[in-house]
């Protein structure tokens, strides 16, 4: 395992440490997670769990169309 160096202004030293804590991870631990939820080629498993949770259909893009209200005549600059 390796070790890496970083510089952090005050204020973001701060508040990493209240978010490790807030998840009752180890500073290590807490950045580790992150770098591994930037560099993943997966999708989360809260957007998997998302598949299927929509009812119906999307509308067709002639319904949307539809939808749409005239626009007044634009002025020409």
């Amino acid at each position: 395992m390796s070790q890496v160096t970083i510089y952090l202004n005050n204020d973001l030293e701060i508040k990493m440490k209240r978010a490790a804590k807030a998840s009752s991870l180890s500073l290590s631990k807490w950045i580790t997670k992150i770098i591994e939820e930037k560099i993943s080629a997966e999708w989360s498993q809260d957007i998997v769990d998302l598949a299927g949770s929509w009812e119906g259909d999307f509308p067709s893009l002639g319904e949307i169309r539809a939808s749409y209200i005239v626009d007044s005549e634009r002025e020409n600059l």
